[in-house]
């Protein structure tokens, strides 16, 4: 596997949360094909891809494949909110 040269932050696609790569350090595979930049390498090439052969793993995490439920649209204006548009006091 191929060292990096520069310190590089990614996200974590799975918690979303920035993770560190120091310099000089092999990141683990599912960190390395987040970096893009062949500069932040050892030799300025990006390493090869190593495509894994294992099945994606099911923990039961239904939530993770539901889509985001939507917020409906609100339905009418709030309170007083005509009367700011006509100019008058509501009365």
């Amino acid at each position: 596997m191929a060292r990096l040269v520069t310190d590089t932050f990614v996200k974590d696609p799975k918690t979303r949360l920035m993770v560190h790569l120091r310099a000089g350090e092999e990141p683990a595979p599912e960190y390395a094909e987040l970096v893009k930049n062949p500069d932040a390498w050892e030799g300025g090439k990006l390493p090869t891809a190593t495509k894994s052969t294992d099945k994606p793993s099911t923990d039961g995490d239904a939530e993770d494949a539901k889509p985001a439920a939507k917020k409906p649209a609100a339905r009418k204006p709030a309170r007083g909110r005509t009367a700011a548009d006509e100019g008058t006091s509501g009365e």
